[in-house]
């Protein structure tokens, strides 16, 4: 896996402004993995993908992460720091691919749902949705009589072996605890790291972009010019060419 270097960034931010979340994922991981296919990045578990997008997070703006968030009771703003090291570590166990649910007499095995099983699903409603990422994910049921299809294992049990493969996968459903210091009212909000991390990526490009306009204009350097200097050295320039 390779860092995100600015130009790869800006890249990646061009590609996906007009992609759905999924896709931006898919992007990022396209551009730290130049040497991996896209069938095979869109094969990772939601949490394996995700806690790599934590781990480039980190490598682009650092460990910290500041997130805003509404107290539910209050409607007090919160300020939420966070630390990507440590959300990574509630990965569980990185080498899990499968799960198994013995229930009602019926006994499945299904592989961890990915993004290509995600993006499969879009525009579903969520009953479609659980019964379409159950048929994908499916790798084997039995009940006493013998194998089954997804179609002929009960609905109670697909939902729950659903349920099993999500608890399976923390990462894949990361929720933080929050208490407001205002009322003490306390509750769990889920974190989305693919679109807390491109809403970074997102002010960072327009932020450099104009950066990059200004030098230019300034000194007359390309884009590449811009973007190889430090950021010291280019906040250095930039505070020069507007004295």
């Amino acid at each position: 896996m390779l860092p995100l270097s600015a130009p790869k960034l800006l890249a990646v931010w061009e590609h996906g402004l007009e992609k759905p979340p999924l896709e931006r994922a898919l992007a990022l991981l396209e551009a730290a993995f130049p040497d991996s296919s896209r069938e095979t990045l869109a094969s990772l578990s939601i949490g394996r993908r995700d806690s790599t997008l934590l781990r480039l997070r980190e490598w682009a703006f650092g460990p910290g992460m500041v997130a805003l968030s509404l107290c539910r009771s209050c409607g007090q703003q919160l300020e939420i720091t966070l630390d990507a090291p440590a959300l990574r570590q509630d990965s569980g166990d990185a080498k899990l691919t499968e799960v198994s649910l013995a229930l009602a007499g019926y006994e499945v095995r299904l592989r961890l749902p990915n993004t290509a099983d995600l993006l499969s699903c879009a525009g579903l409603d969520v009953t479609k949705t659980q019964e379409r990422l159950f048929a994908r994910c499916l790798l084997a049921a039995h009940s006493q009589d013998g194998a089954l299809s997804a179609e002929q294992v009960p609905e109670e049990v697909a939902l729950a072996a659903i349920e099993h493969t999500v608890e399976a996968d923390p990462v894949a459903d990361l929720e933080i605890e929050l208490s407001c210091p205002s009322c003490c009212h306390r509750w769990h909000e889920v974190f989305d790291i693919v679109s807390f991390f491109w809403s970074e990526i997102d002010a960072w490009a327009r932020r450099i972009l104009q950066e990059v306009h200004v030098l230019a204009a300034a000194y007359g350097w390309t884009e590449a010019e811009v973007l190889a200097l430090s950021p010291l050295r280019r906040q250095f320039y930039l505070e020069m060419a507007g004295s």
